[in-house]
Parts: C-alpha cells; sequence; structure tokens
C-alpha cells in the first residue's frame, strides 16, 4: 500500500466516522438520561436523507405527514396518561407542541416545497420536518414505560425501528435517493483531492460537538439533563422534570440523526432501510465507548470508520463483519475486568 492510498483510507474513514461520532454521541446521551437503547437512531439519518432529498427534487415529503400523525397520538396518548393532574397552561403547551407545530411545518412544507429556495433552507427544512418526530415517539412509546427495566426498554426500542422501516417504505418508496450537496468545490491537499461535501460533514460534526459540551455545561436545561443522567430518582427530589429531560434528549437525538442524514445523502444513494446498518456502526463505537463516556464514543467512532474504510480496501465483502467483530474484544475484556472486581 503507497502513502497516497493510505491517506485516501483515512480521510474516508474520518469523514465516516464522523457520522458514527454523531450518532454514538446521541446515543449515548440518550441511554444516559432514559436508559433506552435507541435503536431507531438510524431511521432518523434515513429519513433525514430522504426528506432533504424530496426537497431537493421540489417534491413534498411524505414524512411531514407521518410528523403530524405522530403529533397527534403523541398528544392523545400524553392527554391520557396526564389526566388527573393535567393543567389549563400543560393542555396549551401539549397542544402547541404536538398538534399546531407540525401543522405549520405541513404549511411551510407546502408553501416552500415547489419554489426550490436553495439548499440550506431545504437543509433546514428537513431538520425541521424531522426532529420534532423523536419526542413525539418519546411520548408515545417510552414515556409510558419510564418505570420498566432495561430489557423491556429494549424491546420497545425494536418493535418502534421494526415500525419506523416499515412507514419507511410505506412513506419513501423502495427508490434510493441522492441529493445535491451543500459544496461541489475540491480542494487539493497534496495527494488529496478532498470534496467540499466532506469539509461540511466534518465541520458540522465539531461545531455540534462543541455545541453540545456548551449545552451540557453551561446551560440549566443541559445540567439538568446531566443530573437526570447521573440519578434519575434524585432528579426528581430537586425539581427537575425527568419527563421533560427524556423529551430534550430524544429531541437531541433527532437533529442529530437527521443532520446525519442530511450530510450524507450527497455523497451515497439511502434508501428506506438504509439507516439501520448506519445506526448499527454508531452503536458500536457507543457500545466501545461504554454508553456512559461522550469523548470515548466519539474516539470509537472514529476507530470504527477508519476500521471500515481499510476493511473494505484489503477485503470488500467482509467489511461489515470485521467491523462488528471490533466489539466482542472490547466486551471481553469489560467482562474479565468486571470479574476481577468481583473477585476483589
Amino acid at each position: 500500500m503507497d502513502p497516497t492510498i493510505l491517506l485516501i483510507l483515512v480521510q474516508d474513514g474520518v469523514v465516516n466516522g464522523a457520522i458514527y461520532a454523531l450518532l454514538a454521541l446521541s446515543l449515548v446521551l440518550v441511554f444516559a438520561v432514559t436508559r433506552v437503547v435507541f435503536i431507531p437512531q438510524g431511521e432518523f439519518v434515513a429519513f433525514g436523507a430522504l426528506t432533504y432529498a424530496a426537497l431537493d427534487a421540489g417534491q413534498v415529503p411524505g414524512s411531514v405527514w407521518l410528523l403530524c400523525a405522530l403529533g397527534v397520538a403523541a398528544c392523545l396518548s400524553s392527554l391520557w396518561s396526564a389526566r388527573l393532574t393535567l393543567r389549563p397552561r400543560g393542555v396549551v403547551r401539549l397542544v402547541a407542541t404536538t398538534l399546531l407545530l407540525p401543522l405549520a411545518v405541513l404549511l411551510l412544507t407546502y408553501r416552500l416545497a415547489p419554489l426550490h429556495p436553495g439548499v440550506l433552507v431545504e437543509a433546514l427544512l428537513a431538520l425541521l420536518i424531522v426532529t420534532p418526530m423523536a419526542p413525539c415517539l418519546y411520548q408515545v412509546a417510552f414515556r409510558p414505560l419510564a418505570q420498566a427495566s432495561v430489557l423491556v426498554l429494549l424491546i420497545a426500542a425494536v418493535g418502534v425501528h421494526l415500525a419506523l422501516v416499515g412507514l419507511g417504505l410505506v412513506f419513501f418508496g423502495p427508490e434510493g435517493s441522492r441529493a445535491t450537496g451543500f459544496s461541489d468545490a475540491m480542494l487539493s491537499v497534496g495527494p488529496l483531492t478532498v470534496p467540499g461535501q466532506s469539509l461540511w460533514i466534518v465541520g458540522l460534526t465539531l461545531a455540534l460537538i462543541g455545541g453540545l459540551y456548551g449545552f451540557f455545561g453551561y446551560t440549566l436545561y443541559g445540567k439538568a439533563l446531566r443530573a437526570t443522567a447521573v440519578n434519575r430518582l434524585g432528579a426528581r427530589l430537586v425539581g427537575i422534570g425527568t419527563a421533560q429531560s427524556g423529551e430534550i434528549a430524544f429531541a437531541l437525538a433527532g437533529v442529530i440523526g437527521a443532520l446525519s442524514g442530511v450530510l450524507i445523502v450527497p455523497l451515497t444513494t439511502i434508501y428506506y432501510d438504509t439507516g439501520f446498518l448506519i445506526g448499527l456502526k454508531g452503536f458500536t463505537a457507543a457500545i466501545i465507548g461504554g454508553l456512559a463516556s461522550y469523548p470515548a464514543a466519539a474516539l470509537a467512532a472514529l476507530g470504527v470508520g477508519v476500521l471500515e474504510s481499510f476493511s473494505s480496501f484489503w477485503a470488500s465483502a467482509f467489511k461489515e463483519v470485521i467491523v462488528f467483530t471490533a466489539i466482542i474484544p472490547v466486551l471481553l475484556l469489560r467482562s474479565l475486568r468486571g470479574g476481577d472486581a468481583e473477585d476483589e
């Protein structure tokens, strides 16, 4: 292998690893706050990508109707669960977030989609369509099970994943889609040619990681999420709404997943079920990071991206097997460490 090929493989690995890092961070966040292994994270990648591709083609994406349906379901579910304690102010807030917001997004989409407003506006509109689905899913599928075991929550997550895959086929069809990138520039760095879209991916990933660091370190909501992650019961005792923390965590996961899809759809063809494999690689990085450490998850994601890149060069037929097998020695090592700790 000559140095040029080595650099190209590392470049591809870093770009892919940046996407996996975003997904790994969102998975760690959701698990820490709600104890939900958010398997449907990959579907938000696919929905974000296909929604953006539909808008780029001047079409109204079917996902906007899915958002409205999930909003109605979330409103009814929340009204029923809080029927004995709900106050008028809470009803107004619930209706605004679950009914009026999806309706406003629907009208805005029908107004802007045929006009081809440009890639940045289309990307923001795709985020606006897909992101609110996550907190709606939390209210419908996971909030009623907040006190259940991790295994029950995992089974619910698998069920939500399967339902979203089926809905993706209904709303987007079996055909794959690609879209216009944020930039068609090509930057030459020595022997490398770096596409502008790759720079957008790495740059937005770093910006989002920095934004999350500031959010968790310096904002009241971020500190509330950290408190909920450390001790859910203790957070409730000091007045932190753990249900609202779950909604915020899912909303952040939704925007991260949708943004990841918007970033990668110009580089590769995305199908309705593509997100599962992408999300699974992010999940692999999160597991290697221990589902607890954000920096460890991000570094593991870069390692997964580079490993995938080199595997596709040396043994492309087995690259998925190689990537997912990397998790086995990590689990074995942690199992042995856990056994040593118990013996002591």
